[in-house]
């Protein structure tokens, strides 16, 4: 078996954060830094910003509505150069 194959751990490594908040956790590193903690996190803070999806459903139906009042356009068949050939042969 091999010896030192893990990597040291530190039962009191520092977490630093952007917003100034410190605390201890267990890691492999002795100082992490992080951009955001569980102290400035807005879902944690109450300061989540919900993005409102509602109108989704009624956008989709005014359009379908719109294209059904609309003319159709007679589509275009596209024949095979094959059977052009043997139309005319």
């Amino acid at each position: 078996m091999k010896t030192d194959a893990h990597p040291t751990y530190y039962p009191e490594a520092k977490v630093r954060c952007a917003c100034g908040n410190e605390f201890t956790v267990g890691s492999t590193k002795k100082e992490i830094s992080v951009e955001i903690c569980y102290n400035c996190h807005p879902f944690y803070t109450g300061k989540e910003k919900l993005i409102d999806t509602a109108g989704r459903v009624e956008k989709f139906k005014a359009r379908k509505e719109k294209a059904a009042a609309m003319p159709n356009k007679a589509k275009k068949v596209r024949m095979k150069k094959q059977e052009t050939k043997k139309e005319v042969a």
